[in-house]
């Protein structure tokens, strides 16, 4: 199969595809359809209905057909207008539901994407996909179905009167038919190229926006408003230029279009003049063959159009499905554990982010008793982060196991793992919703209002929420703009606490706080950490003495391990990492 007929097979398949979320609706789609016969049969009638005007009030002298004309066309106008109606709504119902359920997928889809899908696409070009390519696959069900569909029997019906009226003159006319044939085919083809260009162009936009859009604050200190407009104006330029060229396409090929079918009109003309043609028609059926051929100009050029819009639904749809046939996180496992006690086991585990990628973690074997704390330290880019990612599954790792009491985390279902693992980190993600529903999250439908409350107490997070105007109710914006980075942690380690998982990991979760509100977050998170087995990632080495095991890390690999007591005395890397925070050993 050469790329040309790959290239057809596959937006053949992907239109199927589209239609396939349409089935469900197939009533209204019927209805449709009913409404487009109606109204594509009431083409050919106007044409029509001049025949005996023309013949009976003129050439035969008898008015009573001009008399009832008015009313027949009034009718006409109604009926016609109505069936448009139904063809329009119907179909725009239609697309809007099959647009509704592709958003609901693709949602379904972002949520269960892993996380190295994410590693590899940025968020605008996602949001791009989920807001601006699904209007592309709706105007092309709209707009092209329909359109291709109701034009297409208009068409039919109009060339069908013409060959009622005379055949001979149809005959010349027809012959356009494989050059407009040949000329839509090849417009076509660009457009699918060019709409697939304008997509990936409207993805970098997005994504170019969102990026400055998030990171304002840092934009507006270093004074970074210049490169960021530079940047955007690249992407906008290059994307109006992308724009240009469809616009420039549908514009040649509607003259092309024109020209083609006004030389075909010009044919049936010339051919008219001829004695012998002219003596086989009478006035009112060549001025009603005449009216068909002009009222079939407008719908063949729109029918042109429509290979725009079909072309850019198709290359939508093949970017929607691209991303709807990603797999999404592995979840073979059969055991569901309705409780934990919090052994947690590394074996031999390995990772590299990618296939060709560089290790990144590199034969890591150690061993958590029920309701320890251990504590991860070493340099960035160590792996510590990587070691503590491995447990919830948000990384496969590369070769060895990962055993919870003494399961192989791949035996359980990644809803039971995750139900007994609760994560506090530095940065901590809050929702544009109430403090409440922030801290509930997760258990909305099942934590009590003193539930919540209890657990922003002992988060020493109840102080400050009581004294917000509307308390537990009080909206927090984006990220909780409204609150101080130690109340945004406190927050969070409630949210922990109401989850009550037996499994605990806090990554850097004081570093980025003054000494005020380190003194709350840590007396909140020794709450927090009794009685769970607790995975803590350090910098500062104070918050994590008395962890009962320390693992030090470099370049991948486990190199020190004790108490906070023994590695000093081993006068080894971690001691080193002390004497740089502290100024001594002492």
């Amino acid at each position: 199969m050469n790329s040309g007929d790959t290239a057809a097979y596959d937006s053949l398949a992907t239109y199927r595809r589209l239609l396939g979320y349409a089935a469900p609706y197939w009533r209204p789609f019927l209805l449709s359809v009913v409404s487009m016969v109606v109204y594509a049969a009431l083409g050919p009638a106007f044409a029509k209905l001049i025949q005996p005007l023309i013949d009976g009030s003129f050439v035969d002298n008898d008015p009573s057909a001009l008399r009832a004309a008015p009313f027949i066309l009034i009718g006409l106008s109604i009926l016609r207008g109505l069936a448009g109606f139904g063809s329009d709504y119907y179909s725009g119902w239609v697309s809007r539901r099959v647009i509704t359920d592709l958003r609901r997928d693709m949602f379904e889809r972002f949520l269960s994407l892993p996380c190295a899908a994410y590693d590899r696409a940025s968020s605008g070009q996602l949001m791009s996909k989920l807001l601006f390519n699904t209007e592309q696959v709706a105007e092309s069900l709209t707009s092209g179905l329909t359109g291709l569909f109701k034009d297409g029997l208009t068409i039919v019906g109009l060339v069908s009167l013409m060959v009622y009226e005379n055949l001979q003159l149809s005959m010349v006319l027809l012959l356009v038919g494989p050059l407009l044939g040949i000329s839509i085919s090849r417009v076509s083809k660009s457009f699918r190229k060019i709409s697939r260009r304008i997509q990936e162009s409207m993805g970098h936009v997005g994504h170019v926006a969102q990026e400055a859009i998030d990171a304002q604050r840092i934009v507006k200190v270093f004074n970074g408003k210049a490169y960021e407009s530079a940047k955007f104006e690249r992407e906008n330029e290059l994307n109006f230029a992308r724009f240009m060229k469809r616009v420039a396409t549908e514009a040649v090929s509607g003259s092309i279009v024109q020209l083609i079918y006004i030389s075909g009109f010009a044919a049936v003309l010339y051919v008219v003049s001829l004695e012998s043609v002219r003596s086989t028609i009478t006035p009112g059926s060549l001025i009603s063959f005449i009216a068909a051929m002009s009222m079939m100009l407008s719908p063949i050029k729109r029918v042109t159009n429509l290979a725009n819009v079909l072309q850019r639904g198709i290359a939508a749809g093949a970017s929607i499905f691209e991303l709807l046939d990603v797999g999404g996180e592995p979840d073979d496992g059969r055991i569901d554990l309705a409780r934990v006690e919090g052994r947690v086991e590394y074996r031999g585990v390995s990772l590299a982010y990618q296939d060709d990628g560089d290790t990144v973690l590199r034969d890591i074997s150690l061993s958590i008793p029920a309701g320890r704390t251990i504590a991860l330290v070493g340099h960035s880019g160590s792996g510590k982060t990587s070691l503590i990612r491995l447990l919830p599954r948000l990384y496969e790792p590369t070769s060895g196991e990962i055993r919870i009491d003494g399961h192989d985390i791949r035996e359980l279902t990644l809803a039971s793992l995750r139900r007994h693992i609760a994560y506090v980190g530095q940065e901590v993600t809050l929702f544009n919703d109430t403090l409440a529903n922030n801290i509930a999250y997760g258990h909305r439908d099942t934590a009590t209002f003193e539930q919540i409350r209890e657990a922003a107490r002992a988060a020493h997070a109840l102080a400050f929420i009581e004294n917000m105007a509307d308390g537990f109710g009080t909206m927090v914006g984006e990220q909780g703009i409204i609150l101080s980075g130690g109340q945004r942690q406190r927050i969070a380690i409630a949210r922990a606490l109401l989850k009550n998982a037996p499994i605990l990991i806090l990554d850097e979760a004081t570093s980025a706080l003054d000494a005020e509100s380190e003194r709350h977050v840590q007396e909140a998170l020794e709450n927090l950490m009794q009685n769970r087995t607790t995975l803590v990632i350090a910098h500062r080495l104070s918050t994590i003495q008395n962890a009962d095991r320390i693992y030090v890390m470099r370049d991948g690999r486990i190199i020190e391990q004790g108490s906070h007591e023994t590695l000093l005395a081993q006068a080894g890397h971690y001691a080193e990492l002390y004497r740089l925070q502290f100024g001594s050993v002492a």
